[in-house]
């Protein structure tokens, strides 16, 4: 079995813009495929306060028990700092639990979740990490639930923590809980009115959600995403005194230099001078897209490989598409055949085609 390939280089126009920030480390991100555009320490490991609580919701979120009543227990007896000051014996749901994480970075509310989760916090850490690992942040270490670092505190660094945003915005109830301005509920013991701690739901118009944080060990840490012509991103920084502002500037270069190209659509495809399969519908069955502009970004290649079989039936992988920006791959995806209908002819083509085997 033989191969064909052929290779399609496509250049792209080029703008560059430099940026600049006061965080000691952080990242401008693409949500969609992590394709990272702005970097500065990216990979300082660091004390990162109340952004851990990204991890915590996403594991209450992930255990399918959102709507189960949780009883206040003695654990929240541990907690201080900031909080949503819930009491023993109080009846919310985990949902409610994660709001009053989310929005006011409750480490009461933190150490409910991890008990009702994990059946008791340290378990609950222990997914904390296990989960981390998954995700692949390589250089992350959580020690509790919220965050507070005066005893063991959680480590991480500006890129695994937008890895792991990454991963909890592709989540439907976390991008809703994280975007949430207001949230409003009334328990056995209590009536509540959260407002999100994260100032950019208000001042930047295309923010979608985020976490801030701060201890006097970490300073000021902060998350925040942002979406725009279908752009979907994430910022990043730790210890940055100026980061409200600083996340505004990152999104609007991202959005000003930046374009969310698609580069591959679902359905039928044409190969230019490919003739082995001229008897075949060639097709792919998945859309794909990839942003695009910087200065190590100036030149598409697609590299079509396909493999001449003698016998092809209909939906036969029949080869692969490897797109490269450069050297780098950064996708593959399979190529498939079906026969072409020639029995499709309209009524009349079929009498002339009968007449002209007659004669």
């Amino acid at each position: 079995m033989k191969k064909i390939l052929i290779t399609l280089l496509l250049l792209i126009p080029i703008k560059v813009c430099a940026i600049e920030t006061s965080a000691r480390s952080a990242i401008l991100m693409d949500i969609d495929n992590n394709v990272i555009l702005y970097e500065k320490n990216i990979n300082e490991v660091r004390s990162v306060a109340s952004i851990s609580k990204i991890m915590t919701a996403v594991l209450a979120i992930e255990s399918g028990k959102l709507d189960d009543v949780v009883t206040v227990g003695d654990e929240i007896n541990d907690a201080y700092g900031s909080g949503i000051y819930i009491k023993i014996g109080e009846e919310l749901t985990l949902r409610d639990l994660v709001y009053g994480l989310m929005l006011r970075s409750g480490n009461d509310a933190a150490l409910a979740i991890a008990k009702y989760v994990g059946g008791s916090v340290d378990d609950f850490v222990k997914m904390m990490n296990d989960k981390a690992s998954k995700i692949g942040m390589s250089n992350t270490t959580f020690n509790n639930p919220s965050g507070l670092d005066q005893e063991k505190g959680n480590y991480s660094t500006a890129y695994d923590m937008a890895k792991l945003t990454s991963y909890a915005m592709k989540i439907d109830e976390y991008k809703k809980i994280t975007g949430t301005k207001k949230y409003t509920l009334k328990t056995n013991k209590n009536y509540y009115s959260w407002i999100n701690k994260n100032k950019l739901l208000s001042l930047y118009k295309y923010t979608t959600g985020g976490k801030t944080g701060f201890t006097e060990i970490a300073k000021r840490t902060l998350v925040s995403t942002a979406s725009k012509d279908n752009l979907n991103l994430v910022v990043v920084t730790l210890n940055d005194g100026n980061d409200w502002q600083d996340h505004q500037n990152l999104f609007e270069y991202g959005f000003n230099n930046y374009t969310n190209y698609n580069l591959v659509n679902k359905g039928k495809i044409n190969i230019y001078n490919e003739t082995y399969y001229s008897d075949y519908e060639l097709y792919v069955k998945n859309d794909y897209s990839y942003i695009l502009n910087s200065s190590n970004m100036d030149s598409l290649i697609f590299k079509y490989e396909l493999n001449k079989k003698r016998k092809v039936n209909d939906g036969d992988e029949v080869g692969k598409l490897n797109i490269y920006i450069g050297d780098k791959k950064i996708h593959e995806e399979l190529i498939y055949a079906k026969k072409i209908n020639q029995d499709k002819k309209g009524f009349f083509q079929k009498i002339i085609d009968w007449i002209k085997n007659i004669w």
